[in-house]
């Protein structure tokens, strides 16, 4: 028997991954531009659809798609000093173009509410303007040192909103309501459940006053930030001077928010679902919910199945394949690396009991069901999949997250963990929001993930590292 193109999770999760994603033909490396990928066929349509159900969101609570350069000044990015300090080791900057000099070298956008700030100056000067809720989709250059298709990559998609207001008040209640939106997507969508928090002060947006994001849980229980939600303050309005006339007359500052997700929400995807046999589609998702293979072995039988086959596929949504040249079960072997929910399955057998088969990806099950209510039958076996995906999951959110009340505890459950070897926690203790407890963590890899923003515990505590009260337990985990 052929070896499997696909590394077993529990042998090395690491490679599994890599694997499952160009097995799947989601992406591949891009060798000739360090830290790239090239993303193929059924991951950038698994973008699509994700961008889909966010735009509608976005637009749903009042948001406008814009588009900014990709080049910012340079001397934007030093306006905020916190924000230039966040993103110098990462940046790629243009000296040369048109052949000559650039008086004042460009930076390639690694995210934009610099460049947003200037424009927020040019268009807002009244109460009036307020909100102003903007969002872009792009592309953003941050130069990564170690990459992996999908999670960390030097190019990589994303969507940014950027929005302006009148109060703090009304920007909170902005930068919450699209962390919910982040979350409703992963959860309902995505099939991932996740936490919302708070980031510490020591792992927040650089420029934010405060960060608020979405964790979740990948198998082998290392953590993946899906999604951020900034709480900027005035921090940039300052900078910028973005100033407008309140209803009393006077002039301050706008409040702002910034709030993004990117292709790394397909990484996330690939490791809640996907197993040793290749990718593993939430149907909400899936480029293609179902696949018909007809089955035939002589050419007398060849008309009859595929007369059938193709009524059967137009009354199911499902795609139907017709490739020649490839075996039955080279095409079970294709779709099932790639992901596809439901497969059907057609031949003479079938034909004349008047029956057809359709096997789950997820747990392998096959169904013989009547030709006549199989297109009835399938939205049932697609919602009742997707509820699946996200139960077991949350299951394996719920039996891998552990108490801990001491750091020498948290360092033991913590330590060994590595992307390869899985066997990852997230742990729940008392944590003050300090850097020197941030720094603790980090001596064996790990990070307060987040603050949740609902304590599920036992709310206060001695906080393990400098003893004194904290308010409730925080998300401690190694993450990518």
């Amino acid at each position: 028997m052929a070896e499997s193109p696909i590394t077993a999770r529990g042998k090395d999760f690491a490679a599994w991954y890599q694997d499952v994603v160009i097995t799947g033909d989601m992406a591949e490396p891009a060798e000739i531009v360090k830290g790239c990928m090239v993303i193929r066929a059924n991951g950038y349509a698994v973008w699509e659809l994700l961008q889909r159900e966010l735009d509608q969101r976005f637009k749903d609570t009042g948001h406008q798609n814009f588009y900014f350069p990709l080049l910012i000044p340079q001397s934007f990015l030093q306006k905020e000093a916190e924000h230039v300090e966040g993103f110098s080791p990462e940046l790629a900057v243009v000296t040369i173009a048109g052949g000559k000099q650039l008086e004042e070298p460009y930076v390639i956008r690694p995210t934009s509410e610099t460049i947003i700030g200037h424009f927020f100056a040019k268009w807002i000067q009244s109460w009036r303007d307020l909100p102003m809720l903007t969002n872009q989709w792009a592309n953003v250059i941050r130069w990564e040192l170690r990459t992996r298709m999908f999670l960390r990559t030097t190019e990589f998609l994303w969507q940014e909103g950027h929005t302006a207001h009148a109060t703090h008040e009304e920007a909170l209640e902005e930068v919450l309501r699209m962390l919910d939106v982040y979350a409703e997507v992963a959860e309902d969508v995505m099939a991932m459940p996740v936490i919302r928090g708070v980031k510490t002060k020591s792992e927040k947006f650089a420029g934010a006053l405060r960060s608020y994001c979405i964790e979740g849980m990948m198998q082998n229980g290392l953590a993946l930030q899906a999604g951020t939600s900034h709480d900027l303050g005035q921090n940039f309005g300052k900078a910028f001077d973005v100033k407008f006339q309140n209803k009393e007359g006077q002039l301050d500052y706008v409040w702002q928010t910034s709030w993004g997700v990117s292709t790394r929400l397909i990484g996330g995807l690939i490791m809640s679902h996907s197993d040793d046999k290749g990718l593993v589609l939430p149907p909400k998702l899936a480029p293609h919910k179902a696949v018909l293979v007809p089955i035939y072995r002589k050419d007398e039988e060849r008309a009859g199945v595929l007369e059938a086959a193709a009524k059967i596929a137009k009354d199911v949504g499902a795609k139907l394949d017709l490739r020649e040249g490839q075996t039955p079960g080279a095409k079970f072997y294709h779709w099932e690396r790639r992901g596809v929910p439901l497969v059907l399955e057609l031949g003479p057998r079938d034909l004349a009991s008047g029956n057809i088969v359709v096997k789950r990806r997820d747990t392998g099950a096959k169904e013989v069901v009547p030709q006549g209510e199989i297109a009835a039958i399938v939205p049932g076996l697609l919602e009742r999949m997707q509820k699946d995906l996200y139960a077991a999951a949350k299951q394996r959110l719920k039996d891998n997250t552990v108490l801990a009340d001491s750091i020498e505890e948290v360092e033991g459950i913590l330590r060994e963990v590595t992307a390869e070897k899985g066997g990852g926690k997230f742990v729940m203790a008392h944590v003050k929001d300090d850097a020197v407890c941030d720094a603790r963590m980090k001596q064996f890899k790990a990070t307060v993930r987040c603050i949740p923003l609902v304590d599920e515990y036992d709310g206060p505590g001695k906080c393990i590292v400098t003893g004194e009260t904290v308010p409730q337990r925080v998300v401690i985990a190694k993450a990518y």
